[in-house]
Parts: structure tokens; C-alpha cells; sequence
């Protein structure tokens, strides 16, 4: 019996570490590591000794004969990454390099004078990067968020139905009350204390503060009510704090999602999903209540180019496959994409799409009885129609492969979801046409001791895992400066910083009032049946971050 690795894979290769046989790849050497959906077992080396499954920190591995009906595919998955290849063969090189620990060029902490680091950002790459730092070297880490409470896009980006995937920041959190750890949470940078007072008090910066702009269609009609980025409408259903209750409305039958990403069928799955499946999750009380008592009933996945070259992983679409009650469909009003599907190899991701229903679709009509989504590939936004709000998408509509006309979607709700890119960091230099910090293997250009990792250093591309070998880069190359002697002398101590911060702001929350935001959710979950119930306020979780839970509504 072997073992396969399943849909919730983070890619940060803990299971490569502790696999005594090497047959599980791609291998961070390997030069496919980063660009693959996911990690793989060779069923052909596996010895079925479970490490990989123990060491998983997202409960993505099991025995291939104990896979439930709904991943039973990713036996075969696993399988097909090594067809066609010997044991032991790389497709982008020779042969697979002999795995070892990750190996960046490292300074031993012996080598220089204990230092203080500022980690700007409490997602997986500030984490990944303070996790380092803490094993490997004697320094400080202070830990600092904008929302009083930390886990970043684990906590606010991952969809709710995936529970195992948000375990991995289970491994992040038992740095929260490390000894050499300090957390100051709902501290705004720019605002409560300014990019020079950060590095006043530390040797060095880290920061990791993400992408979290949604890119623009530049369409007519964009900015009209019911026009929504898809990050919104992520943020709505995992109760983030800055995002209203009420900014989504579920009154139209038909919701049309712009993109073909995993953003773009996350969505799509919870707006099609039953409510009390959801419910057994951590989707915020609001968002759960608004899909009980909405009107959707179909989602239209618009694809500007046909299937071969859709942006999701064969996992969410395999999940969307699997949906209890909701059927798909492929639109087939455009020749081409039937040919596409009909033509894949079996390792191509619009194979997937075999067996699927094809119709064209009348989009005079309204949708049919039940739930279901709809892939419409070759189709382009063109405008968004409406007298005041959406009503409609106008979109490009190349049927029989023919020169492309226009013809309009009635639709209630329009997510954009088709990237995100960063913002500008007060203090740093931008890049405005990658939305990324100017830097060299993570240290920002023209700044001593300033660092970034994660999606504002690559842009945003890469899962959970990636970040642990882009915060490895960044870390290793502070450790070199700070061998080098290139790191600034801090003017102030850690105390004085603390004694600043909490003089600015008030409402700070450290690692006890994280910890009662915790005791909190799981509280209000207990109650009501669920895994957690999140608080979804400034002022609730700052409440229940000073004990105040009785004082919360509900």
C-alpha cells in the first residue's frame, strides 16, 4: 500500500524532509519545485512507512487504499507525474538531486553578536521568516500586524471549507508565545509608528506585508454597485474585520466571476455550496446566513482564453467535481473549446474537463431549477451593464470559432478575480509595474537592514509553502549582512519600542490577547456547533482580546 498526496498540499516540503527513501518530489533542488500544482509520490519507491502523512502540516497525505470517493483521483495523479520516466528522472534535468535539508549559504549565529528583528506581517512569509530566525539563530523577533489578530491569509484567505489547509497555521502559532518573541497586533505602519522608528529599535526589518490589491478589468461599467474583486468578497466570507457585513448582496440568481484562477472557483464553490455543508467550517456568521437566505443559484466562470490555459489547479477543479447537488457545465459556444478538451492529454488540465455536460447556453433565459456553474472559455468582459447596479456583462462571443462579436449575461453580482498585486509600503521604494519592492535575494535596494519576503518581494504566485523557501533567501542573506557588519546599529532598546507602541496606540493586542481571541472563537463555535465562530469586528476582537468576551453580541 502507498501513499498519495491530496488536494489541501501547501508545497512546503516538510514531507520531502522526513521521506527515508526520497520518492517524494519535486525536491526544493529539483527545477521543478515551485512551479508544480503540488508535490507527488512515486507509487514505485513509496515503502509505506507514513512518515510523509505524519509530518504533513495540512493533513494532505493518506494511504491511496483509504482515499474517500471524492480523492480517489489523486492516486492516479500521483502516479501519472512519473509516467513515462525511470525511477529517479527529473523531466526538467538528468536525474533528481539526492534530497537533503534546503541549503542556503548560512552564517552561524557564533558569527555574530545577538540581533533584533522586526517581522512586518503575521502571514505565512513574515511566519516562515520568524520560524527561521527563532530555530536557527539566537535574535529577537518582534512580530508586528495591522489587525489585531495574526495569521494573515491563512486566516483570511484560505476558504472555509478547507479547515486542513488552515491547519498549517497550527506550526505558525506556536511561535506566538516563543521567549524571544514580541507581538504588538493592530499596529499600523505609517500611522502608529513610522518605517524609521521600526528600524530605530532593530537591527533589521522584515517585511512581509502581501498583495492585497485586486487588479482592475478597465472596463466600462467596473465601479458600478454589485461590481465587487473577488478579494472582497474572500475577505466578506472569512469575517475580515475591514470588510462590512452587508458589502455583499446574494439577491440575483446569477453571479458571473471573471477569471479562471483558484480565487475564481473558491468563489464560485461557496456561493453554489449547501449552507450547512459550509457550516461545519469556519465561514463567518454573516456570510453563512447570506447564502442560507440568498437567490443564487448559478455562477458563470468567464475565461478569457480556452481550457488548456485556465490558471486553477487540478485540485479545485477535481473539488468542484465533487460538489453535492451542483452540476457543471461547459457553454459550447465557441468551437474551439470542445476541441481543446477532446484533444488533451491525459496529464493536461483540460482533460479534467472530459465528460463534463456541453451545451450552449441561452443566456436569455434564467438559470435552471437547482445549482449549478458554468465554464465559459474564449469569452472576454467587455462592460457591465446597468442603470445604478449591475444587470448584465457584456462579453465577447467567438461561437464556432468565428470572428467575435458581443452578447450580454444577466447577472446581479460581478467578482473580479483576476490577480492581485501589491501596494506601496510607507518608507519603501515600488515598483509600480510588478507591485513589488526593488530588492536583491529579499534585501531592499537602497535601505540597509530592510528587508521583504513573500508576495511583496515575487509579486502574487506561490501558495503557503513557497514562502518558506522565499523567506529562507531573505533570511540567509540578513544573516550575511549581518556577519558582514552591514546591519545598522539599532538606537533604541526593544522596551522602549513596546513602551512606544502601546503609547501610540491603545488597542494593541500581544500574544495573551491573541490567545484570548482564540479561547474566544472556539468558545462561540462550541456554542453553536461549529469549529469556531470568528469574530468578525475591530471592536469585538479588541474586547475579547482584554477578556471581554461576555461583552460580545451573540
Amino acid at each position: 500500500m502507498t501513499y498519495a498526496i491530496t488536494q489541501t498540499c501547501c508545497s512546503d516540503a516538510t514531507c520531502v524532509s522526513v521521506c527515508p527513501v526520497n520518492c517524494i518530489h519535486p525536491t526544493p533542488e529539483e527545477p521543478d519545485f515551485g512551479r508544480t500544482e503540488m508535490l507527488y509520490i512515486d507509487p514505485r519507491s513509496c515503502i509505506d512507512c507514513g512518515a510523509c502523512a505524519d509530518a504533513c502540516p495540512v493533513e494532505a497525505v493518506f494511504p491511496v487504499d483509504s482515499l474517500p470517493a471524492a480523492q480517489r483521483e489523486y492516486g492516479p495523479l500521483n502516479a501519472a507525474y512519473f509516467a513515462d520516466r525511470e525511477p529517479g528522472q527529473d523531466p526538467e534535468g538528468p536525474n533528481f538531486h539526492e534530497w537533503g535539508e534546503p541549503s542556503f549559504k548560512r552564517s552561524l549565529p557564533s558569527d555574530f553578536a545577538p540581533i533584533r528583528v522586526a517581522v512586518v506581517g503575521t502571514g505565512p512569509a513574515g511566519m516562515y521568516a520568524a520560524e527561521d530566525l527563532l530555530l536557527h539563530t539566537g535574535a529577537e523577533v518582534t512580530l508586528i500586524d495591522r489587525l489585531p489578530v495574526a495569521g494573515g491569509l491563512i486566516r483570511y484567505g484560505v476558504a472555509p471549507d478547507h479547515q486542513s489547509t488552515k491547519r498549517a497555521g497550527d506550526t505558525f502559532a506556536r511561535f506566538h508565545t516563543h521567549p524571544r518573541v514580541r507581538m504588538h497586533l493592530g499596529v499600523e505602519v505609517g500611522s502608529d509608528v513610522t518605517p524609521e522608528e521600526i528600524a530605530a529599535h532593530h537591527d533589521a526589518v522584515i517585511y512581509a506585508v502581501g498583495a492585497s490589491a485586486g487588479r482592475r478589468l478597465g472596463i466600462p461599467g467596473e465601479d458600478l454597485p454589485g461590481s465587487i474583486c473577488a478579494t472582497t468578497f474572500v475577505s466578506w466570507y472569512n469575517a475580515h474585520p475591514e470588510v462590512a457585513p452587508d458589502a455583499v448582496d446574494l439577491s440575483a440568481e446569477r453571479v458571473v466571476v471573471v477569471g479562471n484562477g483558484n480565487v475564481a472557483l473558491d468563489a464560485a464553490r461557496i456561493l453554489v455550496s449547501d449552507p450547512d455543508a459550509l457550516a461545519a467550517g469556519d465561514i463567518a456568521g454573516h456570510a453563512l446566513e447570506a447564502l442560507r437566505a440568498g437567490s443564487v443559484r448559478e455562477v458563470v466562470l468567464l475565461g478569457r482564453r480556452g481550457p488548456q490555459d485556465a490558471a486553477y489547479t487540478r485540485s479545485e477543479l477535481l473539488a468542484l467535481k465533487h460538489l453535492a447537488g451542483v452540476e457543471l457545465i461547459v457553454d459550447d459556444h465557441d468551437q474551439r473549446t470542445g476541441a481543446t478538451i477532446d484533444a488533451a492529454d491525459q496529464s493536461d488540465r483540460a482533460a479534467l474537463l472530459r465528460g463534463v455536460t456541453r451545451e450552449t447556453v441561452d443566456w436569455s433565459r434564467p438559470p435552471p431549477a437547482g445549482r449549478r456553474i458554468v465554464f465559459r472559455f474564449h469569452s472576454a468582459p467587455v462592460e457591465a451593464l446597468g442603470d445604478g447596479e449591475v444587470t448584465a456583462l457584456r462579453v465577447t462571443d467567438g461561437a464556432d470559432g468565428g470572428e467575435e462579436g458581443t452578447r450580454s449575461i444577466p447577472a446581479g453580482l460581478l467578482l473580479r478575480a483576476v490577480g492581485q498585486r501589491g501596494l506601496p509600503v510607507a518608507g519603501l521604494p515600488f515598483d509600480q509595474a510588478t507591485g513589488t519592492v526593488p530588492h536583491e535575494g529579499g534585501r531592499v535596494t537602497g535601505l540597509p537592514g530592510t528587508y521583504v519576503v513573500g508576495w511583496i518581494k515575487r509579486g502574487p504566485s506561490g501558495g503557503i509553502g513557497a514562502n518558506r523557501i522565499c523567506a529562507a533567501e531573505t533570511v540567509g542573506t540578513l544573516l550575511d549582512d549581518a556577519v558582514g557588519g552591514a546591519l545598522p546599529e539599532p538606537e533604541r532598546d526593544a522596551k522602549s519600542f513596546q513602551r512606544l507602541v502601546r503609547r501610540r496606540n491603545r488597542r494593541v493586542v500581544d500574544a495573551r490577547g491573541l490567545a484570548e481571541i482564540e479561547r474566544a472563537e472556539l468558545a462561540l463555535g462550541r456554542r453553536d456547533g461549529r469549529p469556531r465562530v470568528k469574530l468578525a469586528t475591530l471592536p469585538e476582537l479588541v474586547a475579547a482580546a482584554r477578556g471581554g468576551r461576555r461583552r460580545i453580541p451573540g
